[in-house]
């Protein structure tokens, strides 16, 4: 077996994608961008989707990318993405409309609909997941409650991830970390979860047989191999789906006493366990169970990440100004310290038209100083999401029932340099970051290991900490931040006994 060899991992964001040409040559890692596209939701009417057929337009553009080096066919290729969302084909496999983007509002209210025949508490119970209004199951009940004709309509329900490798290889898997995802999922049973399904009255017919990762789903399909310019075809691999487990399966030394990090849009933090966590202390916790790339649990919990501080940078370039994030961590870093906190998990800062002004209005009625300047804002949005992860570790370590001495960051955050050592030092905990690809480099691994160009995952890991540059933070200033973290909790509780007011636009 030729030790040189390129596969290729698409990683799928909800802000942009990526085409990687991820190169092993026997003993490390190293990556190739191939191609690069922005990514988000589209507004058609009252609804937001997503284009997937633009979407699935730029990954053949990578693949051609690709293929105009030379003759050398990819040993495999793997897609990995978010998790919740969905496409629906017909009894001919032909999509049923754009899919639609969790953050659309069709599911607004639906839980509390839905709550007589299935509480939250209940599906957490059933699938170990947290209830959330964007998880797959309320956009399915949302439609089976309006009689959509889509989901009438029919045959097969394909998750984001499974949609594109059903285009490049032709066969319709559900992959177990994306399916997990779903909240419709009986992880004890290993299994879509009936019970679920049936109190809801959502057709069972369309879920797909689960597979793990490191399944060989099929060859390119030939009409893609044309497209894209290859002489023949390649596996499919169905990798760590879920763009988070394929993260985290690139993460070394993820051991009992560490944490793991995956910061971007969204933060999730939490530690790998042999068994899903169903207790009423990890419910209470907000605590939720997703798939593993090795068949195991991550034990996590969802918070809002960087979403703030992007949406900010929106509104500034709306206004035409812009901000790199380093100008930003500047001027955050000569912002005055501990000034002003807000809740990053507030109903009023998920979706506002203007986030600088809900994050001045929530300062403001909680009886805060107001942060005016980017720098402020910044500071206040890097220092809230510090002190978020501070309150998640705590719980983290009494739900999971150990002591925890590393957080181990990987994702876009991992290259926030100012962001790292802020959680160092609320945290008290030792910060490593590394890598900023985590996703790619995880996809990857999967694959070499279904391909067996490594023996196994562990093999793999032990690969990626000879290929990545780590960078190490140390907690600093350990009072101020004790001090400040419990103003901060009091404030944060202040708020959550407030009505939020409304955002004028």
């Amino acid at each position: 077996m030729n030790a040189r060899v390129s596969f290729l991992a698409v990683d799928l964001g909800a802000s942009s994608g990526r085409v990687m040409d991820c190169r092993w040559d026997g003993e490390s890692f190293s990556l190739d961008e191939l191609h690069r596209f922005p990514n988000g939701g589209v507004r058609f009417g009252p609804n937001l989707h997503w284009d997937v057929l633009r979407i699935w337009a730029e990954i053949q553009a990578g693949l051609r990318k690709f293929s105009a080096f030379g003759d050398q066919l990819p040993a495999g290729i793997g897609i990995d993405a978010w998790g919740v969302d969905f496409g629906l084909l017909d009894e001919r496999d032909r999509l049923l409309g754009n899919p639609y983007h969790y953050r659309d509002a069709r599911t607004h209210g639906v839980p509390e609909a839905v709550s007589s025949r299935l509480s939250s508490h209940d599906l957490f119970r059933t699938t170990g997941v947290q209830t959330m209004e964007i998880n797959t199951v309320f956009q399915l009940a949302s439609m089976a409650l309006n009689d959509d004709r889509q989901l009438l309509q029919a045959h097969s329900l394909l998750m984001i991830p499974d949609l594109f490798q059903f285009l490049l290889s032709g066969e319709k898997r559900a992959e177990y970390t994306e399916a997990t995802t779903t909240q419709l999922y009986d992880p004890r049973a290993r299994c879509w979860s009936h019970e679920t399904l049936a109190r809801l009255e959502l057709p069972a017919r369309i879920f797909q047989q689960i597979v793990l990762p490191g399944t060989v789903l099929g060859p390119l399909q030939p009409g893609v191999q044309s497209e894209c310019g290859f002489a023949g075809g390649f596996p499919c691999i169905a990798v760590g789906s879920h763009d988070t487990a394929s993260a985290v399966a690139a993460i070394p030394d993820l051991d009992e006493s560490s944490a793991f990090l995956s910061s971007g849009t969204w933060s999730l933090m939490g530690v790998a366990v042999s068994e899903p966590n169903l207790s009423d202390d990890a419910f209470r916790g907000g605590f939720t169970n997703e798939g593993a790339a090795d068949g195991g649990t991550l034990l996590m919990k969802n918070m809002t990440g960087l979403w703030i501080l992007q949406e900010c940078v929106r509104v500034w370039e709306a206004a035409g100004k812009r901000y790199a994030w380093t100008e930003l961590e500047e001027a955050a870093s000569r912002a005055p310290a501990f000034r002003s906190f807000v809740d990053s998990s507030a109903p009023e800062l998920q979706s506002p038209a203007d986030m600088c002004a809900a994050v001045q209005l929530y300062c403001t009625q909680t009886g805060q100083p107001v942060p005016q300047t980017p720098g402020e804002i910044a500071r206040c949005a890097f220092e809230s999401l510090s002190f978020a992860y501070r309150e998640v570790l705590e719980d983290l370590e009494r739900v999971a029932g150990r002591r925890l001495g590393t957080i181990r960051v990987v994702g876009g955050g991992c290259l926030n340099r100012f962001l790292c050592q802020m959680t160092a030092d609320a945290c008290g905990l030792e910060v490593i970051a590394g890598p900023a690809e985590a996703a790619a480099l995880g996809n990857a691994m999967v694959q070499a290991v279904a391909t067996g160009h490594l023996g196994n995952l562990a093999d793999g890991q032990a690969a990626l900490r000879q290929s990545v540059e780590y960078r190490s933070y140390e907690p600093a200033q350990a009072d101020e931040w004790q001090q400040a973290f419990q103003h901060y909790k009091a404030l944060v509780a202040r708020g959550r006994k407030l009505e939020p007011a409304p955002i004028r636009p």
